[in-house]
């Protein structure tokens, strides 16, 4: 069956399962061996060249899901991320990268850039003038992250492929918020897409992943560079993110679905100053989101009014958890300034709108009405 004819929960299902010929099983079997055959096979595998049995089916699931030709999977979203940048730039070359990004995105390209003669402008705003300032004649490569981490600005994923190709410039895309439950960039002429996959993908905060999909060559490309500087993931912990990811629809749903009665709620809030959330209506880019996404995500961030303290807001929630990371079941808040952007200085945080009584919310699957009574009490504490 073609896999442009199935729908979302039985890609998440059973595209790039394994099927156990010896015992029938209903799940995947795990191959765990770190040394295979080299003599008469078609495939010579290896661990540390991404083609492992469970390595290679996993891959053709995410290629499924974001509607690409392959896929590949890492040891984390920074591998992901480095690995991809470093196939598409060497000394001399220049990258455009969106401002309202990843914290360690942000820290990779400065820190390492450097050493590699890799040159970069990091944008103005968002929008597609932005981008189009920031190039310059030896641009190869354009960076984007829509919604954005933690400010949820979106970018206009079409405008900014448009733009790339005009130039013949290769764009890539983090999609990790917005997982591909809820938006597919490839549909939109971008041409690599990767992911966190320790966010949505594995959904329970057990699992450390990365992703990145493309066309085959692209694909093929990043592979190249990647068997040299390692990065792969071991194969229990792939076993475990195809567990998971065959949840992977029913979960960002429902998350999706509590973000948007939660962001309206929140938005209403007397003690709220302000709730970043594309789904709303009084978001900027919430025509634009509307128009590239399927859902708005599970991801929102607000603002504590002046006189509440975030820190203190925070440690009285009893069943909101505070996370480092982001995207699993459970609803977890964090302070962007203390921990995904504070590597940036105070004032690299202000010129992008990252106030200390921004929180991020990222929401999971619990009863609405538990969610709101825990922030009530947390606020009436303060």
């Amino acid at each position: 069956m073609s896999k442009k004819k199935l729908g979302l929960n039985t890609i998440c299902t059973h595209v790039g399962e394994i099927k156990d010929e010896q015992f029938k099983g209903a799940v995947s079997p795990i191959y765990l061996s770190s040394s295979y055959e080299f003599l008469d096979v078609d495939v010579k595998r290896y661990p540390r060249y991404f083609n492992t049995p469970n390595q290679e089916h996993l891959s053709k699931k995410i290629a499924a899901l974001e509607h690409t030709e392959a896929a590949l999977i890492f040891g984390s979203g920074m591998a992901a991320i480095s690995h991809m940048f470093l196939a598409f730039l060497q000394k001399g070359d220049h990258l455009v990268v969106q401002n309202t990004l990843y914290g360690g995105t942000v820290n990779f390209i400065k820190e390492e850039f450097p050493k590699y003669g890799i040159e970069y402008t990091f944008t103005n705003g968002y929008k597609v003038k932005d981008f189009e300032n920031a190039i310059q004649e030896n641009t190869k490569l354009i960076h984007i992250e829509t919604p954005s981490n933690p400010l949820l600005t979106i970018t206009d994923i079409r405008a900014i492929a448009k733009l790339a190709k005009s130039k013949c410039i290769v764009t890539s895309i983090d999609n990790t918020f917005a997982s591909p439950v809820n938006q597919n960039p490839i549909d939109f002429g971008i041409d690599i897409v990767m992911h966190s996959a320790t966010k949505y993908f594995g959904g329970h905060s057990d699992i450390c992943a990365g992703a990145v999909a493309s066309s085959s060559e692209n694909i093929e490309r990043i592979w190249n560079v990647s068997k040299n500087l390692g990065g792969s993931l071991s194969d229990m912990t792939v076993w475990l993110l195809e567990r998971s990811m065959k949840t992977l629809g029913l979960r960002v749903k429902q998350q999706t679905k509590n973000a948007m009665k939660l962001a309206k709620w929140l938005n209403r809030h007397h003690k709220i100053s302000k709730v970043y959330y594309p789904g709303l209506k009084s978001h900027p880019d919430h025509k634009l989101a509307k128009s590239q996404m399927k859902g708005f995500g599970a991801m929102l961030s607000f603002e504590l009014r002046d006189g509440l303290d975030a820190y203190q807001f925070q440690k009285a929630l009893q069943l909101i958890k505070s996370s480092m990371s982001l995207a699993g079941i459970e609803s977890t808040v964090l302070s962007p300034h203390l921990t995904s952007h504070a590597l940036l200085t105070q004032e690299e945080r202000d010129k992008i709108g990252i106030s200390n009584q921004l929180i991020r919310f990222s929401v999971g699957i619990e009863d609405l009405k538990d969610l709101k009574r825990d922030i009530n009490q947390a606020i009436e504490t303060l």
